[in-house]
């Protein structure tokens, strides 16, 4: 299971990067939710997908599932959804004052026009 979950990683990886890099700012900000919930599989598959009982005292269980991973992982949902409202809010402005969501007209230069 963890090598799918590997593969899978490396393709949210492979397609944020690519959108990423293009000129549009909405794909930019759709590239960086695709890294983050890659980087939240990576955490999680690096954390280990085993089962096993809760990690209580009273409990008498062989095997404990760390809980820690899945802490972080909520975290840095909650950590991404803030930065992508963000984002959004951000592109909103700049699309209501320069018509254009293109990243070399958004730079100012007069070279591209």
């Amino acid at each position: 299971m963890e090598v799918i979950m590997s593969i899978v990683v490396g393709i949210l990886f492979m397609a944020a990067v690519y959108l990423m890099l293009s000129r549009s700012l909405l794909r930019i900000i759709i590239g960086t939710g695709l890294l983050s919930h890659g980087a939240h599989l990576l955490i999680l598959t690096m954390g280990g997908l085993k089962t096993g009982a809760a990690p209580l005292l009273g409990e008498h269980a062989k095997f404990y599932t760390d809980p820690l991973p899945q802490a972080l992982i909520l975290t840095a949902i909650v950590i991404s959804f803030g930065v992508t409202s963000f984002f959004l809010v951000l592109a909103y402005r700049a699309y209501q004052e320069l018509r254009t969501d293109d990243m070399d007209q958004l730079r100012g230069n007069d070279q591209y026009e």
